[in-house]
């Protein structure tokens, strides 16, 4: 009996054990539909700046893959409560059971807080009449319920390549899937692009996205209204239809309506706009923000001041010192070569013929150069790798990445900055992990909003990073790794910016939000470090000439100064030596007599003397300016380097001289 009730209570827990373990499976789309802050939507505010970043990143994109020179418009517009109801065909409500909402406000709790706005208004105005400065006071908490959302429909329209018809429903409707991976330096952080506003627009708001899109030589525009089955992670298509048209536009439009918060993070945007168009001078870009209050629309044009742009980023091989056992088993599952000689040659980058040799010989008796590629076992990956972790070859090269270019970073922050003094300096292709990287640097010195102290704009593959800036490699290395005073620049009173670009066919984010570099990567840091110590050495020679002028100035101000006094005492001593040798009351030389007989016939007077002094002064002041030049201007001043640029083989009317501070174009 015993044994049968055990049998019974073991058989009463195992439906529920079960149960419990039941194995279940979630869908890319569901995964960050639930870990939303990795993408960046950790908020309201937060999701609205994140749409507009992959917005507008993704237009650049779309343009620079054609050559074409960016524009690009984005436009937010406020959709207030009433009016996103009848979007979405929901009939307003007037509260009924008013203590049921967050906002309740007891007679007692209202009569409190008109009091105090009473006498914060009485204060004010006594302090206004007084003409003593006032803190405008909070913004009341009950202005706005904690459960009140605000809507708003982004809009962002480009000159780019477009989007094929039958293409646009997996592009948008389907996560982790697109056409910018591989091994390239590419703007996203996390290849979802507009996928995550989509699925923030469906958990916010319910409304499908809307696109319009055309390529190059269409008659028509493709119309895609959809949204995303999250479970399944497929699209789901409201409308997909073609439009004829002739305005021969390219491009694309894409509107979603996503619940967010302009006031909080209104500055944000407006500083990412700000500090792409930094980075990105050839592009022409349109803010507006819509509001239902008209005094509360803003519109911003950042303008197009070149139209020299970085070439295109290339796609190209793994280094055999980055890649992993994973990597390796899908690299030879997806390879089209038959030996193992030709996989080496063909699949990684710095491995020819003789090394892919020699690398066969040394991984053992079990390999040979004919040996068949898809015929290599586990354990001989694993000992694929574990030599490519230990041998030696060369560091690949950056021919690959597309970094912004000197010209472009000095003439976005001449354009948007206007500072008194900018350098510029862009280092050489280096490595970490098998991963070339660039750094470039640019430090300017005053400027138009511009905060006294070390300002920092920190740029990762030519996009704004707003976020943690705290534990940035650049903002340690600007802030505690740079002797500012060696470089004649005060760190505390000097309105000083400092801009580094990094880019990277794999850039080292730090923290779920992939929104800054950490400080970890001796390469990276030494490499930013060394572009800004660069521009400060510029600088330097820039600011002692400026000071060197600016005591020249003193110098001949104060010697000015006292040309007045000097010729009057002169004056008074030549009357007097005229009025002795007059009487001849004493004797003076042959020559002091000439010059004494011009001062009786007034031919040398006191305004005579005081020019003459005066150009004494102008003479001796030039003099001394001309031999600071010729001693030491030359040897301070860095030279520049001048390079033609490669030529692309479809536009042959004109030659590129680029300098880092200019680009002299010949027209042939």
């Amino acid at each position: 009996m015993a044994g049968d009730a055990e049998t019974k209570k073991g058989k009463s827990k195992n439906p529920k054990n079960s149960k419990e373990s039941t194995l279940k499976q979630k869908s890319p789309a569901e995964f960050f539909a639930e870990n939303k802050n990795i993408a960046g939507f950790d908020n309201p505010g937060k999701s609205l700046y994140t749409t507009v970043r992959e917005l507008v990143e993704n237009a650049l994109d779309s343009a620079e893959s054609i050559s074409e020179l960016p524009e690009v418009e984005v436009t937010i517009e406020e959709i207030v409560k009433s009016k996103f109801n009848s979007m979405i065909g929901l009939i307003d409500r007037e509260r009924v059971d008013t203590k049921l909402y967050d906002d309740y406000e007891t007679e007692k709790a209202r009569g409190k807080r008109l009091a105090k706005e009473a006498r914060a208004s009485e204060i004010q105005a006594k302090n206004l009449a007084s003409g003593k400065k006032y803190k405008e006071p909070g913004v009341s908490k009950v202005l706005k319920a904690r459960g009140e959302a605000s809507y708003y429909k982004v809009t962002c329209k480009d000159n780019g390549k477009g989007m094929p018809h039958d293409d646009i429903p997996n592009m948008f409707g389907r996560v982790l899937s697109g056409t910018k991976y591989g091994l390239k330096q590419t703007r996203g952080k996390f290849g979802l692009g507009a996928k995550m506003a989509l699925i923030w627009s469906k958990m916010s708001t319910g409304l499908p996205i809307e696109i319009s899109s055309s390529m190059k030589n269409q008659n028509y525009v493709t119309f895609c209204r959809l949204d995303i089955d999250i479970h399944r992670n497929i699209p789901h298509i409201h409308l997909h239809e073609k439009k004829v048209s002739n305005d021969r536009w390219h491009g694309a439009e894409i509107q979603v309506v996503i619940e967010g918060n302009w006031t909080t993070y209104r500055s944000k945007i407006l500083h990412y706009m700000r500090q792409m168009a930094v980075i990105t001078p050839y592009a022409q870009f349109l803010f507006r923000f819509i509001s239902e209050t008209p005094e509360k629309n803003v519109t911003i044009k950042f303008t197009r001041r070149t139209d020299v742009m970085p070439p295109i980023p290339l796609e190209t091989k793994h280094h055999p010192s980055s890649v992993d056992l994973l990597l390796i088993k899908r690299l030879i599952t997806d390879t089209s070569k038959k030996t193992i000689l030709q996989f080496l040659q063909n699949e990684f980058v710095n491995i020819n013929k003789t090394l892919a040799t020699r690398l066969i010989g040394e991984m053992g008796p079990d390999f040979s150069p004919s040996m068949a590629v898809k015929s290599v076992t586990s354990q001989q990956m694993v000992r694929i790798h574990q030599l490519f972790r230990q041998a030696k070859f060369d560091d690949p090269s950056g021919d690959c990445l597309s970094p912004a270019g000197e010209y472009n970073l000095r003439l976005g922050i001449i354009k948007e900055l206007h500072p008194d003094m900018v350098a510029t300096y862009s280092g050489s292709a280096q490595v970490f992990e098998g991963h070339p990287f660039i750094v470039e640097a640019g430090v300017s010195v005053g400027g138009r909003d511009v905060k006294q102290g070390i300002n920092i704009f920190r740029f990762a593959n030519r996009i704004p990073l707003l976020f943690e800036q705290g534990a940035d490699v650049v903002t340690r290395t600007a802030l505690k790794r740079i002797n500012w005073s060696s470089y004649k620049i005060n760190q505390a009173q000097d309105k000083i910016g400092v801009f580094v670009s990094i880019v990277s066919t794999k850039i080292p984010f730090k923290g779920t939000g992939k929104e800054y570099i950490g400080d970890d990567i001796s390469e990276i840091a030494t490499a930013v470090k060394s572009a800004i110590q660069q521009c400060c050495i510029q600088l330097k020679a820039k600011i002692v000439k400026r000071m060197q002028a600016r005591e020249q100035q003193e110098r001949k101000r104060s010697l000015s100064r006292y040309i007045p006094d000097a010729t009057g005492a002169v004056y008074e001593v030549l009357k007097q030596m005229t009025e002795e040798h007059t009487t001849k009351r004493k004797r003076y030389k042959e020559e002091d007599t000439v010059m004494l007989d011009k001062v009786s016939e007034q031919i040398i007077t006191k305004e005579t003397l005081k020019e003459k002094l005066a150009q004494h002064v102008e003479q001796v002041d030039y003099e001394m300016a001309l031999e600071y030049a010729t001693q030491s201007g030359v040897s301070e001043e860095p030279r520049e380097n001048i390079y033609l640029q490669h030529l692309n083989p479809n536009i042959s009317n004109f030659i590129d001289l680029h300098s880092p501070t200019f680009v002299f174009r010949l027209i042939l």
